[in-house]
């Protein structure tokens, strides 16, 4: 049918504040004379003073190699974000054989690969940064760097191509670039720089990309600066936690640990011991492990004394191994079992678990025996992670406890759900009825799901979908339970916490907060948070974007990721209003009061007034915490026509809430409105948000109008005239007779 048009069910405000610009004065038209270029000789005399060597430190030394270039005498140091790694000790050589700790990262972005270093060094020859605008196809360019760790090294070659790169526009140059090469300058024949060496080809040895120098420059206007003893930290596991022990690097992100690098330990072995929890005598330990290679090996720790003693269940080249360690060498190693099994499925996640009581060892993989041992040579210790050899690993729901195994679903529950299964997977039951039913056990019902999901391949995608829509539906009910609370008594970083397990099952949110009142706990004694509003709020505001590197999203604005509170927490750059959680959330736990958000059009804020009745002062975290008077904020506005009286309201935490899951619907819409355009297949979904939005405010109005549109288009008549009942059960006030006539041929129109 056509879908009815002219329906205005809710009034939505969308605002977009232009930036003033001065008209400049018209200029007399000049012929520059055209510059000579220089031979590649003089840019290297010219240039090499002002390249240096970047290095990851770690405990046997260099771990990593790149090149950079200085951009300020004040000891800034451009070069690559992947050069300097995460969590890593950064040292800088300069073209005198100095080298020098780096002090601080000035600025970096994960998704352009720049970062911007300072070292305690003044008074060096900065490059000359040029316009990559003007690039075009077929100049001669010059780059320098490392190659293959050789010092400062000079080579010519053509820009081929500007061309995208993952949506980022990128300059393509025809010349080899080798590892060393990254974070130096490629430069034009005037010996300004153009871009930075980011790329090796996999097509070829004489092809390579550079990132454009504009972004660089964009990245020096708006640091998000952090010291060296803030950096160490980002990415890191909970030190209170976990306890890495033989090199390799381990980082967490999202949930999921990994572990890069080799190992100091024979074969490369590396451990990582849990210290939150100490096992009991008769215990289980339980993780769920990726291997990038199945060359390598990592898995499970367990009675392990804090040195080499220990024993180890993992996978290793596709096969199952239970290994007792008593030494450093190989020839301390006892493999107690190997078995290769069909349970295991290479190159994706497995759940492994292992049972230890007295005498006894049974080790699990994805939930199915594979090993059962009798072994008694090692008692007691921690239990943890390991890893073996050069591959990356990933590990994720690392537990400890009497008894992990699944337990048994009580038969008359078992049978009530596998009816309602039945009934589903027979077309004879709604997927909402069966959903309602799980959600008396959603545990249970994600259990049986995930069984016959596994017993009945043909019917996988729908059970899928299934296994999905119950998780977001418990998700839904718990943050419906959490915001159905008074307002000061909502925790809002746990419901953050859960919009953004609503689309990741695998967020552990109970890790989360503990982290977060972990990084809270540096300021409780801080005199400033304790004097007054105003102290607080600027010492709140240094320590958030200048020591720990908050910022706003400089790229990709509209990624998810922004949107998701872990993720934030984890790489430290979002939106406005999850930067706002954040903030907010540290002023609550701090205790400093009359600090709110503010719901401004297009950009949410935060504001504090000094005492009860005092001016209203705006904080604009997405610019590291800049601050506004309420007159500077209205003239913000007012340029859009809009009164700041609008917007000065505090936003309770159920606004907030609401509006960061609208920020992901509108990202979902985006996605699927590229692709009718384009006529491919949609990435993203808006159903679940709008299902979401509905279960938070029943009465959302134009979300039910959405959500009918959606059924409608997608065929599913029975929802979608649900949603037009309600709009007409429901009508706005005022609403004209000709749109409620529509609405009513809507509904006929959708009768069975």
């Amino acid at each position: 049918m056509k879908l009815p048009s002219g329906l205005s069910c809710a009034a939505i405000l969308a605002l977009c504040i232009p930036v003033s610009a001065t008209a400049a004065a018209p200029q007399k038209t000049v012929q520059k004379a055209k510059q000579p270029g220089k031979t590649v000789e003089e840019i290297a005399e010219v240039v090499t003073p002002s390249l240096v060597k970047v290095m990851q430190v770690g405990r046997e030394g260099m771990d990593g190699l790149g090149a950079g270039f200085v951009i300020r005498s004040d000891g800034l140091i451009a070069t690559n974000k992947h050069v300097i790694g995460e969590a890593r000790l950064i040292q800088v050589e300069t073209s005198d054989g100095e080298k020098h700790d780096v002090t601080e990262v000035y600025a970096s972005d994960v998704h352009l690969d720049l970062a911007i270093l300072r070292i305690a060094k003044t008074g060096m020859k900065p490059l000359a940064l040029g316009d990559s605008k003007k690039v075009k196809q077929g100049a001669p360019v010059v780059a320098m760097g490392n190659p293959a760790g050789l010092d400062f090294s000079v080579v010519e070659g053509v820009v081929s191509a500007v061309r995208e790169i993952d949506d980022i526009p990128m300059i393509q140059v025809a010349m080899p670039i080798e590892r060393g090469n990254s974070g130096g300058p490629l430069l034009d024949r005037q010996g300004r720089v153009l871009g930075l060496l980011t790329l090796k080809s996999v097509k070829t040895e004489n092809l390579g990309f550079a990132m454009p120098v504009n972004d660089l420059k964009r990245l020096v206007s708006k640091p998000n600066p952090v010291p060296m003893s803030r950096w160490l930290t980002i990415g890191v596991l909970d030190r209170l936690a976990w306890k890495p022990m033989m090199g390799a690097q381990w980082t967490q992100h999202a949930g999921v640990i990994k572990s890069t690098l080799m190992g100091d330990g024979f074969g490369g072995r590396s451990l990582c011991l849990w210290m939150a929890d100490e096992p009991p005598r008769a215990f289980e330990a339980a993780v769920s492990v990726r291997l990038a290679d199945e060359e390598g090996a990592a898995g499970l720790i367990f009675c392990a004394d804090g040195g080499d003693r220990h024993y180890g269940f993992y996978p290793s080249n596709g096969k199952l191994r239970l290994t007792r360690f008593e030494g450093a060498f190989v020839d301390s190693w006892t493999v107690l079992a190997e078995i290769e099994t069909d349970a295991y499925k290479r190159g994706d996640w497995n759940a492994l678990r292992v049972r230890v009581d007295e005498t006894r060892i049974k080790c699990f993989v994805n939930g199915r025996q594979v090993i059962e041992q009798e072994d008694a040579g090692l008692r007691g210790g921690r239990a943890g992670l390991c890893k073996f050899r050069l591959p990356t690993a990933e590990f994720r729901s690392f537990r400890i406890g009497t008894d992990l195994a699944d337990k048994q679903i009580a038969p008359e529950v078992a049978e009530g759900i596998k009816q309602s299964l039945g009934a589903f997977l027979d077309k004879k039951t709604s997927r909402q009825t069966v959903i309602d039913h799980l959600l008396d056990d959603p545990s249970a019902g994600r259990r049986l799901l995930i069984e016959q999901r596994k017993a009945l391949e043909q019917d996988a995608s729908s059970l899928r979908e299934l296994e999905r829509d119950l998780h977001r539906s418990a998700v839904a009910r718990e943050l419906a339970r959490q915001l159905g609370r008074k307002d000061e008594k909502v925790d809002l970083l746990r419901c953050a916490l859960l919009v953004a397990k609503h689309d990741n099952p695998e967020i552990d949110v109970e890790q989360y907060h503990r982290s977060f009142a972990r990084l809270v706990d540096e300021l409780k004694n801080d005199a400033d948070i304790k004097k007054d509003t105003p102290h607080a709020v600027k010492r709140l505001s240094k320590f958030l974007f200048q020591e720990n590197g908050f910022h706003g999203s400089r790229h990709d604005y509209g990624n998810n990721s922004n949107s998701y509170i872990n993720e934030v927490l984890d790489d430290r750059e979002g939106l406005p209003i999850t930067l706002a959680v954040v903030y907010l959330e540290c002023a609550a736990r701090l205790g400093v009061k009359n600090v709110v958000g503010l719901s401004f059009p297009g950009q949410f804020m935060v504001g504090y007034r000094e005492s009860e009745g005092a001016d209203l002062r705006v904080v604009d975290v997405f610019e590291g915490g800049r601050e506004m008077t309420t007159a500077q904020a209205s003239a913000m506005l007012s340029r859009s026509g809009l009164s700041v009286d609008e917007f000065m309201e505090p936003a309770d935490r159920k606004s907030i809430i609401v509006r960061m899951i609208r920020n992901l619907l509108r990202n979902a819409q985006d996605d699927e409105q590229e692709a009718r355009e384009n006529h491919t297949k949609a990435t993203a979904d808006s159903m679940p948000y709008l299902n979401l939005l509905l279960a938070l405010d029943p009465d959302a109005m134009s979300e039910h109008f959405a959500r009918a549109v959606l059924r409608d288009t997608r065929g599913d008549k029975a929802g979608a005239r649900e949603d037009v009942g309600w709009l007409i059960e429901h009508p706005p006030e005022g609403l004209p007779a000709d749109q409620a006539e529509r609405l009513a041929r809507w509904y006929e129109s959708l009768a069975p």
